[in-house]
Formats: C-alpha cells, sequence, structure tokens
C-alpha cells in the first residue's frame, strides 16, 4: 500500500536532523526515498555490507549490534519509531560498522546516497544537524564504553533501564512502564552484562517494589532511586 505524501513528510520531519527543513525540501526528500518492509528479527544489514543509504524507521523497532569472535552480542542502540540509523556509511560511503535488525514487522524510508549528499550541499542547515546527530552517537558510545569499564553491574543496569524509559517509557499510574519486550539476555547485551546478574538485580528489586510488570513488560516503580543507583558507582 503507497503510503501518503503528508504521511512521508511527517515521518521525515520528526526526525531531528531533518525537523526545521522547510516543507518544500522536506517534500523534494521525502519524494526521493524508497519503501522498505522488514518481518520480526529480519536482519536489515550486517556489518560489512555496502554502505548506501540510511533508513527511518517509519513503524517497528530497530536493533543497532555488532558480535565479538566468540559470538557474544553487544546491543549498541535500540531505535524507535522516527529513529534514523545508517548515517555514518550514508556519508563516507565505507561499509556498515555495525548489524541492524528488525525486532518486530518493520517499515523503513531508504534514502540512498547518491539522492541525499547532493540535498546535503544544497542544505548547510541539515549537514550541520548531522554533524550535532552523529556528535550525539558518539558521546552515547563514550558513555557505553565508559559504563563498561567503571560501573559495576547494577549501576549499568539501572542506567540503561532509564536510557530505555527515555525512549520506551510511558507514564502509567504505577510508574513509568515500558513498551518494549525485553528478555533479560537482551538487556544483558544492551549494557554488557551476564544474564545472569541481570536476573539477580532485576529480582532483588521487584521484591523490594523498586520494579513491576505489566503484559510482560517492565514497569519502573521507583525511578528516583534508579538514578541514586545509577549514579552511586562510578
Amino acid at each position: 500500500m503507497a503510503l501518503a505524501e503528508s504521511h512521508r513528510d511527517a515521518v521525515l520531519a520528526a526526525h531531528p536532523l531533518l525537523r526545521h527543513l522547510r516543507p518544500e525540501d522536506l517534500r523534494r526528500l521525502a519524494a526521493t526515498a524508497q519503501i522498505m518492509r522488514h518481518p520480526r528479527h529480519a536482519t536489515i544489514f550486517q556489518k560489512g555490507d555496502p554502505g548506501a543509504s540510511m533508513m527511518a524507521i517509519i513503524r517497528g523497532r530497530v536493533k543497532i549490534c555488532t558480535f565479538s569472535n566468540d559470538g557474544r552480542e553487544l546491543v549498541l542502540n535500540i531505535l524507535d519509531q522516527g529513529g534514523m540509523f545508517g548515517e555514518i556509511a550514508l556519508l563516507d560511503g565505507r561499509p556498515r560498522t555495525a548489524d541492524a535488525v528488525a525486532l518486530e514487522e518493520t517499515e523503513l524510508f531508504v534514502i540512498e546516497r547518491a539522492q541525499f549528499l547532493p540535498f546535503l550541499t544544497s542544505n548547510p542547515e541539515a549537514l550541520a544537524r548531522l554533524l550535532t546527530v552523529l556528535c550525539q552517537r558518539l558521546r552515547q558510545t563514550s558513555e557505553t564504553l565508559e559504563d563498561a569499564l567503571l560501573r559495576e553491574a547494577p549501576s549499568r543496569l539501572a542506567r540503561g533501564l532509564l536510557r530505555l524509559a527515555d525512549t520506551f517509557g510511558r507514564p502509567t499510574p504505577g510508574g513509568t512502564r515500558l513498551t518494549i519486550k525485553l528478555s533479560q539476555q537482551q538487556i544483558g547485551s544492551l549494557i554488557g552484562a551476564s544474564r545472569e546478574s541481570i536476573n539477580k538485580h532485576l529480582g532483588d528489586w521487584t521484591r523490594a517494589g523498586h520494579l513491576g510488570t505489566e503484559e510482560g513488560c517492565l514497569v519502573l516503580r521507583d525511578r528516583a532511586l534508579l538514578q541514586r543507583i545509577a549514579e552511586a558507582e562510578a
């Protein structure tokens, strides 16, 4: 089913990189985009694949991840509707630096490098905002590395849950409910901790009333306490 032109524009306008562009520029960029659909758990691209496009999520969620030589997964980011990924390879034309996997049925805008680079050349403001987005990604990567090297597992877990709440949290009478279901193994991969460690701390915090569950999703019942734990063990 074809996507309405106004919806195409709205999806691109939701991203910090593009939201301040003029409507006519958004329409021009949206007109060059292709639509791709991926089923749940499908690999969108793999590390080392040619990087000829970037993608914006129309619906669904995407995991950005990489693997160690012995097969251990490291989750670098989880993106929701409106998120954009693939910017680095699109700019330098080099191979992908990580895998992208659809966590659920996902629909994407695909913007090819051949169309986007001329667009950036004629829109200096968009280029400046793209640099800002890339700097934010670099800061996030630096924070993740700092967490892994300098923080104990409870602090890393609390920080990871708070970051998830910032993206996927919805207010509920009992606190903040995450709208994404992640296994303990996935949470461990996201923060660099074992599943056993995640199981222990989630269990302890649930019994103490700091966390809960609703329909299989975590609920942060005491964000202030999690914030104190997050900041306590640098």
